[in-house]
């Protein structure tokens, strides 16, 4: 999960051939900058590709690629076919000034276009279902749906890796994503755990359904999670703390379960409440 395929090359220690009197090849497509940013406190490592062409093949593997930027007033075919292409899959552009685009890829040839993608790949739904057939489970699924803050995200993974979860899906926004952080939280559980990151979680759900997964969602108002019924494939969707599970979501599961509370506050952490949920399905197919 962790292979970064756009890693750079090592020199060679008689340095590069016009260091030798040759002269150096262009290379086809160009290499990530790569660069620490502070979120939270925490040193982040992010990766980005820029220029034309290096830029539309990150875009064909979109689930990768967090957002396009595009220096202000660049113009023309590659610039339009860049921003169309990028919106096609759902990948927000943002246009910035050059002095941005220098701080994230320095003096590089860019040509006005970067493009930052992922640390971390990310698997596909049907990942998620073949590793369950493999194990002969029914598939156990569980979907993010808000959790933003990395250290909750690795927490998740996590307790995931431990109960038995087959993979986590979050959205493409409004969600953390594989980072650095994630896996220092997760201790390991990163690279054992798929994570599929979808552009629409409603329609997830509904493509889940179809596979005869049974989707649950969480809420103040359901069934009581140890009256829950966990026999066969499902799913479940925690929300964070703050705004749980979004309205749409909602509307888009098959039933409401709940964890009940006699105290003053009005939720549980994210990472506390998925885990919960989910060694509660661990536990009655142990039984």
């Amino acid at each position: 999960m962790a292979r970064n395929e756009y890693a750079p090359k090592k020199k060679s220690r008689n340095g590069n051939r016009s260091d030798r009197g040759r002269p150096e090849r262009a290379e086809k497509k160009q290499r990530p900058a790569r660069e620490h940013v502070e979120h939270e406190g925490v040193q982040e490592v992010v990766d980005f590709v820029f220029g034309r062409h290096a830029v539309v093949e990150a875009l064909q593997t979109p689930d990768r690629v967090n957002r396009v930027f595009i220096q202000e007033g660049t113009s023309g075919r590659d610039a339009a076919k860049v921003i169309d292409l990028a919106r096609e899959k759902g990948i927000q552009v943002q246009t910035v000034p050059k002095t941005k685009i220098e701080d994230l890829v320095g003096n590089a040839v860019h040509q006005g276009l970067v493009a930052s993608i992922a640390a971390y790949e990310y698997a596909d739904l049907e990942d998620v279902f073949k590793k369950a057939e493999e194990k002969g489970e029914d598939p156990f699924i569980v979907i993010l749906d808000g959790v933003e803050d990395p250290h909750n995200l690795g927490s998740i993974l996590r307790t995931a890796d431990a109960t038995g979860v087959h993979g986590i899906i979050i959205p493409k926004r409004r969600s953390a994503s594989l980072t650095a952080t994630v896996a220092k939280a997760s201790t390991g559980a990163i690279e054992h755990v798929p994570v599929v990151r979808m552009t629409n979680l409603t329609q997830t759900i509904e493509q889940l359904k179809a596979r005869g997964v049974w989707v649950f969602g969480t809420d103040m108002n359901g069934t009581d999670y140890r009256k829950w019924n966990t026999k066969g494939p499902l799913a479940i969707v925690m929300g964070n703390e703050g705004k749980g599970v979004s309205r749409i979501v909602k509307e888009s599961v098959d039933e409401m379960v709940t964890i009940p509370m006699v105290g003053h506050v009005q939720s549980l952490n994210a990472s506390v409440a998925s885990a919960l949920m989910m060694y509660e399905v661990f536990r009655n197919r142990s039984l």
